[in-house]
């Protein structure tokens, strides 16, 4: 399973929205679907930041249990891509002024919400399945997900800080792991891995500066 945790986690770095599912508060029993904008937290577990007045974030307050599909769409032929589904519990939470930094690197726009009636939720993993493309398809559990090796919000802001001077004309970093980092260019989120990963959190910093020097 380490492939496929390494191309789910790949899969959700680069693609900025994903569709929700909860159970409707308005229609007891039924699924309500919607498109949000998301980012991983230190742990790769999905963030939204959604308004209060949202049918999604009502059903949420109401009732934790939800679903995130997310999905890469390249390609006339939508059985071939790449795709993961998180079931799990969504809860709200106070984040730290480092993830409220983090997630602005990925969605900047999002800034004039905070004054708003906004809120930050977070997806647990209780289950998720990963399907890599036609016959490439499996279960990831939740005691993997919370395995998933992590450095510290503060560590990779100042990971980030040193790399920005080394990027090259044009691109800008968005998040680092220890499995690759993130980045934009001219508007389209892209990601890097790293080689041998998750790497050692002491190697982290030698190999991001040698990736982010040769990113394109």
């Amino acid at each position: 399973m380490k492939t496929s945790l390494e191309s789910a986690l790949a899969l959700l770095h680069e693609v900025p929205h994903g569709t929700i599912a909860t159970l409707s508060d308005q229609l007891a029993g039924y699924p309500y679907a919607t498109v949000v904008p998301c980012v991983l937290d230190q742990g790769h577990c999905p963030v939204f930041l959604i308004s209060a007045l949202a049918e999604h974030t009502k059903n949420l307050l109401a009732d934790r249990r939800s679903s995130l599909s997310v999905v890469k769409g390249e390609g006339a032929n939508i059985q071939a891509a790449a795709r993961i589904t998180l079931v799990g519990d969504c809860e709200t939470f106070e984040p730290a002024p480092e993830m409220v930094a983090r997630y602005l690197h990925y969605h900047p726009d999002a800034e004039e919400y905070l004054s708003l009636d906004f809120m930050f939720f977070r997806l647990r993993p209780a289950r998720a399945r990963f399907i890599g493309g036609i016959g490439k398809m499996g279960w990831i559990e939740s005691a993997e997900w919370d395995a998933i090796p992590a450095i510290p919000l503060k560590d990779e802001a100042a990971l980030l800080k040193a790399a920005t001077l080394q990027a090259p004309a044009g691109i800008r970093l968005l998040g680092v792991d220890l499995f690759g980092i993130d980045y934009e260019v001219k508007g389209v989120r892209q990601r890097q891995r790293f080689p041998d990963a998750p790497l050692p959190p002491e190697k982290l910093e030698e190999v991001l500066a040698r990736v982010v020097s040769k990113l394109p």
